[in-house]
């Protein structure tokens, strides 16, 4: 059984830079694993705000991590410079599903591909609720072809 190929930055459709610092290294010379997650976790994030859909304080309705996931496929060290990549992949009623390449300086191939699902509640009950239309709008920018 041979291993997919790695995903390439055409399959996605946001990007955000980010710097590697030298804490992020390990032991072992490279990146924690622990840094990739909060990579992905600030992508999904930063998308949602730089897009108004996310008020930190004051969003009623708020999207709340249900699973997480990463492929590891080259390594990166600091004093690489880092790409996130992000699309949707599964929009449904009240959740979401993010793909995510994280690529290390100019490469077209990932070195990590990651997903990241929100369920969509209300702060008050944390209960699930439909995305809101505006939300759905902005994220349908992002999704790769066939998904809704």
């Amino acid at each position: 059984m041979s291993r997919p190929l790695p995903a390439s930055r055409s399959d996605f459709r946001w990007f955000l830079p980010i710097t590697t610092r030298f804490m992020d290294n390990d032991a072992f010379a490279h990146v924690n694993n622990v840094i990739y997650y909060s990579w992905i976790d600030t992508a999904v994030n930063r998308f949602l705000m730089n897009h108004h859909l996310l008020d930190l304080q004051a969003s009623q309705v708020i999207g709340i991590v249900v699973d997480s996931g990463c492929r590891y496929r080259s390594q990166i060290a600091d004093p690489d410079d880092v790409t996130v990549g992000l699309r949707i992949e599964k929009l449904g009623t009240s959740s979401v599903r993010y793909g995510l390449g994280i690529f290390r300086a100019a490469e077209d191939d990932a070195s990590a591909e990651a997903h990241f699902v929100h369920v969509y509640v209300d702060r008050a009950s944390m209960r699930p609720v439909p995305i809101p239309d505006h939300i759905r709008a902005v994220m349908r920018t992002i999704s790769i072809e066939g998904v809704t």
